[in-house]
């Protein structure tokens, strides 16, 4: 089950689609597979207490109706040589979304970035070896994004995953 799905700059979660609701089996499903996206099928089966077929199913169901977007490997950023990471809160013009979240796809160490309601209208988190990279991506590279009208920084001491998540 090695297999990689793309999405697109400002394309998710805006097709209109619903999906039905998830049952127990299909939760159970996402726990295994957040917990270890390299479980085969076989062993998938087994854990949630399902058939290979049934499994095997479910899974290529939850990847088509696009509540499973993908199987990835998740990096430690410090450990990988990422060792500064900030949030940058950006406020852009109004009406420029699609094409200020598509530069942002293409600028290097940002790992994600978010369309918001509020004070900023987009967060984005970028990861970058060092404060000297981090200047660059900000001051040279986003800042300089037609669209983009002011950014604010916050740098992260300190991170955890959430042991509440409905996945975990």
């Amino acid at each position: 089950m090695s297999q990689e799905t793309g999405t697109t700059p400002g394309g998710a979660g805006g097709t209109g689609r619903s999906v039905g609701p998830l049952d127990e089996v299909d939760r159970r499903i996402l726990r295994e597979l957040v917990a270890d996206a390299r479980l085969s099928i076989r062993t998938l089966a087994e854990r949630v207490h399902v058939s290979r077929t049934n499994a095997y199913a479910r899974v290529e169901r939850l990847l088509r109706d696009g509540v499973l977007t993908g199987f990835t490997a998740r990096v430690a950023p410090e450990p990988a040589g990422l060792g500064t990471s900030a949030y940058i809160a950006l406020t852009i013009e109004q009406n420029t979304w699609r094409e200020v979240s598509a530069e942002l796809a293409q600028v290097r160490y940002i790992e994600h970035a978010a369309l918001l309601s509020g004070e900023h209208d987009v967060l984005a988190l970028v990861r970058a070896p060092d404060n000297a990279t981090l200047r660059d991506v900000v001051l040279d590279r986003v800042q300089s994004i037609a669209g983009v009208l002011s950014t604010r920084t916050w740098l992260v001491f300190e991170e955890f995953d959430g042991t509440l998540s409905p996945w975990a």
